[in-house]
Order: structure tokens, then sequence, then C-alpha cells
């Protein structure tokens, strides 16, 4: 059934687990992470970030995703993600999603929390949730030895929620997009403090590659969704090479590799997220 994030992500930080949400490309990665979700019996987010709208535009993501997500058997919201331009977010809006990540990061403070309040007002008209961030969460490429340089400040998280009215917040505590070229080292306690501070459901950014204790510690110190993607893109990968490997030639017959291979790979963190 297809919802609003809100929907799924207060009972997720009252009840302390985690939603999983998955950027996808196509509608083979689609289907996989709607099989695990249902059979795991786990509310979902589907999501595709503005950089990806060249490999899959937005209209076509609607127009097989939305459907997907209404017949489902579990809770699934649809998420624009890293939306980074007002227009881009709007059309994501009027095409049906649910939710989108208007993400003014790179603003400075005053700047962000006032396209973040407009953006804020427009999607709760169009019925939809909004997230938002503050901190900047980096490419993997630009991780550094003052990572703490891009953190969330938990004293400015209160304001910036009670100004901009989001629904869910994202914050930067050293993981970062991409695959990791070092061990990343994210700081519970500043999770702990602005979990405190902001009162909403908390977004971690770049959870690809994160071991499965650092996930627990994060969930239990506050965080209430996860975003994935590079795992599931390179699981659906791997499963065309295995296609490939079997000696498989047609296409509609490596199809199925991709899914279960995305699939496969989008059910353990679900288990994982969802203590199940």
């Amino acid at each position: 059934m297809l919802v609003n994030l809100k929907e799924i992500l207060q009972p997720a930080r009252e009840q302390k687990y985690c939603v999983g949400h998955f950027d996808i490309v196509n509608i083979e990665m689609a289907r996989g992470v709607i099989a695990a979700a249902e059979e795991i019996g786990a509310p979902v987010v589907l999501g595709i970030e503005e950089e990806q709208l060249k490999v899959c535009p937005l209209d076509d993501f609607a127009s097989f995703v939305l459907p997907l997500a209404r017949k489902a058997s579990v809770p699934v919201a649809v998420h624009f993600d890293h939306g980074l331009t007002f227009g881009r977010c709007i059309e994501a809006l009027k095409l049906g999603f649910t939710s989108v990540n208007f993400d003014c990061s790179r603003d400075i403070l005053e700047i962000n929390e006032a396209k973040v309040a407009e953006m804020a007002r427009t999607a709760h008209a169009f019925g939809a949730a909004i997230e938002a961030e503050l901190g900047y969460t980096p490419y993997a490429s630009e991780l550094h030895d003052n990572v703490s340089d891009f953190f969330t400040d938990p004293s400015q998280t209160a304001e910036y929620v009670a100004v901009t009215e989001i629904d869910a917040l994202a914050i930067s505590v050293g993981t970062a997009h991409g695959e990791y070229l070092q061990t990343p080292k994210l700081d519970y306690g500043r999770i702990r403090a602005i979990a405190d501070a902001a009162k909403v459901p908390l977004v971690l950014h770049g959870g690809s590659g994160l071991s499965d204790n650092t996930i627990r510690e994060a969930i239990e110190s506050g965080v209430s969704k996860i975003d994935i993607f590079t795992d599931i893109n390179i699981a659906c990968c791997q499963g065309a090479i295995q296609a490939y490997n079997d000696g498989v030639n047609m296409i509609s017959d490596v199809i199925p590799y991709e899914e279960h291979a995305v699939k496969a790979a989008a059910a353990e963190k679900i288990r994982l997220f969802f203590n199940r």
C-alpha cells in the first residue's frame, strides 16, 4: 500500500526500529526490494535521487514504482531523494510521490531554513511528507581527518525543526555516500543529542557498507531510517554477472537473476533494521 513517509517513520521512532530506504533506478530493483519487504512483513521506502534521473527520468520512475507500491502488501513510501531544485521536488509531488528530501545541506543555515520551510508548506499541501538535511553527508572520496567539519550541530536542530516544520531530519555523523575507502566512525553521542533535541525521526544517509554492529548502535541511538543504494546497486549488477556466468544470453532470463540478487541484499538489511 502506498503511504506517507511520516506514517511509517513515527512508529519506528517510538518503537526504536528502523525503516529501510532503498534508492532504485529500474523495475527489477523495485520488485526485488518490495519482495524482500513483503517476505519480512516490514514497511519500506523506495526512492530515486535527482542525480540518478539521467538514467531513469522522474516520470518513468513514477510510472512503475507508484503502481507497485499501491499493490504491495506492506506500507511503501515513494520518496524523491536529494532533490536539489525546487522545480524537481514539485514535479515529484505532482507525480504522486509521498515524500521529498529537499537537500539544502550545502547552503548556510539561514538559507537552508528558508528554502526548506517553503518546500515543507508545499509538500504538506500535497499531503506529502518532507525530509531535510542539517549538516552535510559527504561522498566517500571527500572523507578526511577533519570529517567532523561536516557534522550536524545538535544545538541547531530544535530551532531548525521548529522553523522548517519538517517530518524527518537527515543528519551527518560520520557516514558517507558511495563505497567507503576507510571504515567510518559514527558519533553515537551526537546522534543521541540530536534525537533528544529534534523530536522528529532521524535519517542516516550512506548506509551501504556499514557493519551490523554500527547499524544496531545507530538505531539504538535514535536513527529511524537508513538509506541504501550502493549495496543493492552492486547486487543487481552481480545478479546479471551470475546470469552471464551461468550461460544465460537472453535479457528476459537475466531479469530474474537481478531481482533475486536485489531481494537477497535488501532482505539482509531490512531484517537488521526491523529486528527480524
